[in-house]
């Protein structure tokens, strides 16, 4: 697969350049056009907590917690489904660990790669 590579502040260079996908994320009846950093390896679906707010979405600590590793390993996630669609693909449910930090919002390739994320096919580096 391919993806275009970029900055996510223009004060950054070509060599902190990563690559990234942008899509619409939908829920209840909300629209919102973001981007994800594209992490290939990624074995679940970030969703930053400023995006989740911006969908409509309530925080509810009596939601099931998700247990995150690494640098969002000490915060809070609960699940949250979305409905993603990018360029002429069709659109595909995604449930996200709603993180309640703004990370980077970070979709999964490996589980949707024959959609969202194919998007990037032919535009930048492999992956």
């Amino acid at each position: 697969m391919k993806f275009s590579y970029s900055v996510s502040d223009p004060s950054q260079n070509e060599f902190d350049s990563l690559p990234r996908l942008t899509f619409l994320l939908t829920l209840g009846g909300r629209e919102l056009e973001v981007t994800g950093l594209v992490d290939s390896g990624a074995t679940v679906n970030v969703l930053p907590y400023e995006i989740g707010i911006r969908l409509g979405e309530i925080w509810d600590d009596s939601r099931p917690h998700i247990s995150l590793a690494g640098n969002l390993g000490n915060f809070p996630a609960i699940p949250l489904a979305a409905t993603a669609k990018t360029g002429d693909f069709r659109p595909v449910r995604l449930v996200f660990a709603w993180v309640k930090t703004d990370a980077p919002l970070i979709p999964d390739c490996q589980s949707s790669q024959e959609t969202a994320c194919n998007a990037g096919q032919g535009s930048g580096r492999d992956l």
